[in-house]
Formats: structure tokens, sequence, C-alpha cells
């Protein structure tokens, strides 16, 4: 793997064969992201790390130094408050610095943080801290009512700013020591915990190693192509293993700069923040983008923008192209899981194809595969499966070792981790995405898992049997919509809609509520009686296939 540590090579750039054929995995036995990273750049190349700004314009810088001090102080106070090595702590913070400081101080600690977004609901947290057993959690004044029904099993409360009953973040900061000792974290150790939705039940509870975390480098090495000195902009929100990926992880571990803009999305204010912030790499999903496109095409004074990427959902081909005639500046796509990071990449070295996923990562050994493991022929669709062992994939999903277990194919020539995607690949090796094997909506980045919609619609007494699938939508991916048959004796009509929107809204979180609903008298079904979700959704998909 290219040396971080060295300035990274210019143009011309190794070719993907090159790129493969001398990457070698050299994951260290112990790695402490917190000390190994950001301590060091601090010792050793200190520079900017964080610029941060708000919509009322108010802005902080923080360099890897400023980072290390106040991480530091962060992991005494909390480590004098109890929080050790192994312990769960949530971190519901938005888009501000401290969200930076609370990640890198647990880390440090060898304690293992639960990001969270702060649209989650009561109901949603109790879920979280009770499945994670979690020892604490740190937010803002306004989210702690949020926290009522498991206040007393919270060992450590920290909100930044003044809460009866929990501890203020300013105070405990100014009374902790500059200098920490962090921990000794393996490679197999957890390193942090990210909450997933799946199509059946509770959100998943994914579990990185402290080796994942560091192999999130390769993405930002060979597909964000970072480097000391460029400011990255991941528009990522917090709770979501992307920002880890593109937010902290990635660039810190480069030496770049993080913009952090803690702002509603304005998609005719990103080409002024782009050009204020001196952005060189831009990092939004397929949604963000199809917005974005119109008013860089207006502005076309980008300042020192020379890489655009997207993740997370796919992104269309006529919008990827209509960015690159407007700016000069292609658009490469990459394909990722918060169980295994970034599997796919599009290289900045190599010929960009709109529409594919593009080619695996450097390290993996990802390919398309039938149910017995085979590897397919080019043109042959099949699962999308990476070869074990991989330091990137997951630890597992926390307490649901059936569930791990689930997820590897043994044959033999070894294992396979599923992905649950469906793919082809082409005679150069490019992946092409088929669909999904499960349930699970992706709408505008957001994996929606159906039955967490389901559960909120049928609490309500109008429902009586409902089911949710995702259905295509041109602006963001695919919608969450609710196939509902009503109690004897509810009218259907434009208000009981609304009525369900919003009560889906107060169960749970609010990007999650069916921006359509359908009114049936009946459900497909399976053969064994159980409603059939992919029928329902391969009807919406056949209605755009018949519109076209």
């Amino acid at each position: 793997m290219r040396d971080v540590w060295s300035p990274a090579p210019e143009t011309p750039r190794e070719t993907y064969e090159t790129i493969c054929a001398e990457f070698r995995w050299r994951v260290p036995a112990t790695f402490n992201f917190g000390a190994d990273v950001v301590d060091r750049w601090a010792r050793e190349r200190d520079g900017p790390a964080l610029i941060w700004e708000d919509a009322a314009g108010n802005s902080r810088t923080c360099s890897y130094s400023g980072l290390s001090q106040l991480s530091n102080r962060l992991a005494n106070a909390l480590r004098t408050r109890g929080v050790a090595k192994g312990d769960r702590v949530l971190v519901m913070l938005p888009r501000v610095p401290e969200w930076f400081v609370a990640l890198i101080a647990l880390m440090k600690l060898g304690a293992v943080p639960v990001p969270c977004i702060e649209m989650l609901t009561a109901r949603d947290l109790e879920y979280r801290v009770r499945n994670a057993e979690a020892k604490g959690v740190i937010c803002r004044p306004g989210q702690i009512g949020k926290f009522g029904a498991v206040e007393d099993a919270l060992a450590v409360k920290i909100a930044l700013g003044s809460a009866p009953g929990w501890l203020d973040w300013d105070a405990e900061l100014a009374r902790a020591a500059d200098v920490a000792e962090p921990a000794t974290v393996d490679a197999e150790d957890p390193a942090i915990m990210y909450y997933t939705s799946g199509s059946t039940g509770h959100p998943k509870a994914v579990v990185q190693a402290a080796r994942a975390v560091y192999a999130w480098r390769t993405s930002a090495i060979y597909w964000l192509d970072l480097r000391p000195g460029d400011v990255i902009w991941c528009t990522a929100d917090t709770g979501w293993s992307k920002a880890g990926t593109s937010i902290l992880f990635g660039p810190l571990s480069c030496g770049a700069c993080s913009l952090f803009y803690d702002g509603p999305f304005v998609a005719q204010e990103r080409p002024g923040l782009i050009r204020r912030h001196n952005v060189s790499v831009y990092c939004a999903p397929g949604t963000e983008i199809a917005r974005v496109v119109g008013e860089v095409a207006t502005a076309r004074d980008l300042g020192r923008l020379r890489r655009v990427v997207t993740a997370g959902e796919a992104l269309s081909p006529a919008v990827a192209q209509r960015w690159e005639q407007a700016t000069g500046l292609r658009i490469d796509e990459a394909y990722g899981q918060t169980e295994a990071l970034m599997l796919t990449l599009n290289f900045p070295s190599e010929p960009v194809r709109y529409g594919s996923m593009g080619r695996p990562a450097p390290g993996c050994d990802l390919d398309v595969i039938d149910a017995q493991g085979k590897r397919l022929a080019p043109g042959e669709e099949g699962d999308l499966a990476l070869k074990l062992p991989n330091p990137q994939l997951m630890l597992g999903y926390w307490k649901d070792a059936d569930r791990t277990q689930a997820c590897v194919l043994n044959c033999l020539d070894g294992s396979w981790y599923l992905t649950n995607d469906r793919a082809r690949k082409d005679a150069q090796g490019y992946l092409w995405y088929r669909g999904r094997s499960d349930d699970v909506i992706n709408s505008a980045g957001y994996r929606i898992g159906p039955l967490e919609v389901e559960n909120a619609l049928a609490e309500h007494p109008a429902v009586e049997v409902c089911a949710v699938v995702g259905s295509p939508d041109a602006e963001r991916g695919e919608i969450v919509k609710a196939f509902v048959i009503l109690r004897p004796g509810v009218q259907a009509g434009a208000g009981l809609t609304r009525e369900l929107q919003d009560h889906v809204k107060s169960v749970t979180a609010p990007y999650k509520y069916p921006r359509a609903i359908e009114y049936v008298d009946e459900m497909p079904a399976t053969v064994t009686g159980k409603i059939n979700r992919r029928t329902l959704r391969e009807r919406e998909y056949a209605k755009l296939r018949g519109a076209g």
C-alpha cells in the first residue's frame, strides 16, 4: 500500500493492474486510531484537520495537534468517570467538531463509539442502549429527553452544555489533563459499532475491528485520492459508516482536512461552499449530485475542486455525464457496505464507466458467484461475494452469531462473505449492480428496513395489514411505499394518508416514513402464507418499465 506518510505520487499514475499486483495488506498487530494516526500527525506533520461552518456563518478550524489535545482531555475525563476499553458509548451529535473529538477520544481509550443521528426517536435509542449494553452517551442538551426510558441504565451521560443530571462537556474538559495514555488495541479488538437497517426486525449492530479502521485508508488513497493539503467535503450524516470512511478515518489517515458543514441542504449553496473552503475532493450521494448538477453548471467556478466521488446509492449515468460536461470533472462511483467497507472503486488513473460500480478494491477478491461458490463468467448474473479472510470484513453482528454465520458461504476452495447483492462483471472486470437479494430499501442513501416501517404503521388503529417496499423514484433512487389493508369501516383518503405518514414519523426516525401509500383489498402471499414483498416491489418496477 502507498505510504500515507510520504507525498502521494503525481501523474502519470499507476494502472489498476499494477496497483493490484503490488498491493499487500500490512495490518499492524495493534492499532489505535487516536494515537497512531491523530497523535502521530500532530507530532510529525501538523496541519489543518477540520474546517467547521454552520448555516449561520459561524466557523471554527482545528489542527491535528488541536484534535490531539482535545481528545486527550476528553479521554482522561471519560476514564475518570469509569469508561474503559471495550465499553460501548453512544455518540449522538450532528456535524459539529465535538463529534470528531468524541470518536477519537473513545478510540484512544479502546472504548467502542456507537455513532447515531439526531433524527432517531426515543424508541430507536432505547433499543440501541439496551441492545449495545451501552455504558454512556454524548449528545446535545436538546436531545436528552429522548433517553428518559434508559437514563438510569447509562453510567456516563455527557451533554454539550448544561443539563440537570448530566455532565457538562466544557467543564469535564477544563478539569482534564492535556496528555493521555492510549490503550493498546489489538487488530481484532472491537473499534466501532454501527446500527444498520436490515430486511427484518430491529436494525443490525455491525461491529468493526481495529484492523478495519486501519484498512479504511485504502479507499482514501486509491479512490478519494487524498494527500496532505487536500480538503475533502463528504456530506454523509454522522451516524453512517460513510462518515467514518470519508470524513474521519480515511482523510485523517492521509493527513488531509475535512470540511464539516452543519446546515440544511440547499443546492444553490453547494458551489459557493466548495469554492470558499478550497474543497479539492467532493463526496456526495447520487441524489445530492443530481440536485446540484444544475447549480455547478451555472456557477462554473469550483475553485480547487479536482475530484468528485459518490457512493451509497447508484448514480444515474445521465447525471454523471451532465456533471462532466458542465465542469470537466468526471464522477467516480464506489460500492461498499457497513459490514465490509468499500469493496469496489473507480480509480483516477483508469477509464470511468458510468453506471458501473467500478472494479474490486486493492486487496479485495470480490467476484460474482453461484449458489455453490463457483466464480461465474463475465456477463453472468450472480451473488456478489468477498473471498475470506479480508481485514475489511466486520467482526460480526453484535450478539447475533447466527446472522453473522448466515453471511458466509463455505465451499471447497474456501469461504465467501455474501453481500446480499446481485451483480455481473464485464470482460474488463468492471462490476454492474443488478439489485438486492433482500428487501432493504435504499432511499437517498438511507437504508431502511421494511419491517421497521410496517411495525410503526401497524400501531395505527386504521391499519389491519400492511407491507412496505421500495418503489423507484427519479430523485431519491427509491422511496418507501406502503400497501395498506384498512380495518372495516375505515375510509381511505388523502387525510388518512397524511395521518399515517405523520404517525410513522412520530414512532420512528422521520426519514423512514412512507412517501406513498396505496390502499389494497388483499396482499400477494408466498406458499407459506407470508406477505410476498418481492412481488409488490416487482410490480412497482414493472410500472416504471411500462412507463418507459
